[in-house]
């Protein structure tokens, strides 16, 4: 009957150990590696995300801005109760310029919406 050995491991098993603890070691890198690039990728789509809205805001308010100058640039004249024809051909040139803005790609289909909402309102 062969003598078991005792004490450190042979060759043979310190080999074995050292390719499980290499194995393992690579599979754990590998892994925190993937997190880190997910994390980082995510972090990226929300910081793209919250600049979209950013740059949306501000073409809103410029939108704004400008609706609001060309109404002060109108003057209202006194006009005769049966003359409110040109009231509905003014809204109706504002959604035409609208709607260029929109067909132009200024304006996406929910900015379009807004503001034609806020024209008819």
């Amino acid at each position: 009957m062969p003598r078991r050995r005792r004490g450190r491991p042979g060759i043979a098993g310190t080999m074995a150990r050292t390719a499980v603890i290499a194995g393992t070691a690579t599979a754990v890198s590998g892994s925190m590696r993937k997190s880190s690039a997910n994390k980082q990728a995510a972090a990226q789509d929300q910081a793209a995300a919250n600049q979209a809205a950013y740059e949306s805001q501000a073409q809103m308010n410029d939108m704004q801005a400008q609706m609001n100058d060309m109404q002060a640039q109108q003057t209202p004249a006194p006009q005769p109760a049966a003359a409110a024809a040109p009231a509905a051909d003014d809204t109706m040139a504002q959604l035409q310029r609208l709607a260029d803005m929109k067909n132009s790609g200024l304006l996406t289909d929910a900015e379009f919406s807004a503001a034609k909402a806020k024209l008819l309102s």
